[in-house]
Parts: C-alpha cells; sequence; structure tokens
C-alpha cells in the first residue's frame, strides 16, 4: 500500500483509497464522483479529510493514506498507513455502537457521540498498513 498520488481514486474492486500524509502543503480536489456522491479530500502530512457530498465522512490527525475505504449501513471497513500514529474520526448512525477491529484485534465495542462521530486511535509500525473496521453491534 502507499500514498495516493493524485489524492483520491476508485480502485477495481470498486472501493475508494484516497490521502497523502508526504505532502508538505495542503491539497486538495473536490468534485471527484464516486457511486452517484460528490467528494472532497484535502490531506497533507498534518491531516486528511474526506467529504461527501458537503457532509463529514473521514479525518486523521496527523494525515494518512487510506486504502479500500468501504462505508454502508452496517459500518465502515478500510487500510490506513501514516508516519505516526493517528487520531481517525469517522461519520457513523448517531447514538449506535460499533465493534471495533484494528489489525485483526478486538478493541471493544464504542458509541458514536450525539452528532454520530467515532473517534479511534491507530497505532503504525513503519510503513505497515493497519487494517479498521467498525460493524454495528
Amino acid at each position: 500500500m502507499s500514498v495516493v498520488k493524485e489524492l483520491i481514486r476508485e480502485e477495481k474492486n470498486g472501493k475508494l483509497s484516497f490521502g497523502d500524509y508526504t505532502l508538505t502543503e495542503k491539497s486538495k480536489k473536490s468534485d471527484f464522483a464516486y457511486k452517484g456522491d460528490s467528494y472532497k479530500i484535502k490531506t497533507f502530512y498534518e491531516i486528511t479529510k474526506l467529504e461527501k457530498n458537503g457532509s463529514f465522512v473521514y479525518e486523521s490527525v496527523p494525515g494518512t493514506a487510506v486504502n479500500d475505504f468501504e462505508a454502508n449501513s452496517d459500518g465502515v471497513s478500510f487500510k490506513v498507513q501514516g508516519k505516526e500514529d493517528a487520531q481517525i474520526t469517522l461519520d457513523l448512525e448517531e447514538g449506535a455502537s460499533y465493534d471495533i477491529v484494528i489489525d485483526g484485534t478486538d478493541a471493544g465495542t464504542m458509541a458514536t457521540n450525539m452528532g454520530g462521530k467515532l473517534v479511534l486511535s491507530v497505532g503504525f509500525d513503519g510503513d505497515k498498513e493497519v487494517t479498521v473496521s467498525a460493524k454495528k453491534a
């Protein structure tokens, strides 16, 4: 896995990849069409943020590269890579609980806040990607 030099793209498997944490200056791409929706990505070494139709979807501090991102009514799954440990915020269903699995390890069940946000931390070991899933409990 590597950074997404074009900032955002649809993979052959139909999933979404985005983000480039190696950039030293903010970069963004708007109006990326994917499955009937319009996406906007802002990314560089300090932050990666994804929006769908003007609404928040994903944010990491510091910036990350995300591959095979897939969100549906049951939750979200993706592979993420970064230069240093990151705090990731996801927009999910308000007031719902999700089973969190990070790199194959059960991280417990977490509930979203009143705005539907779920915040988790991901640690990185060099360039190794980490698989994250949040599935509705």
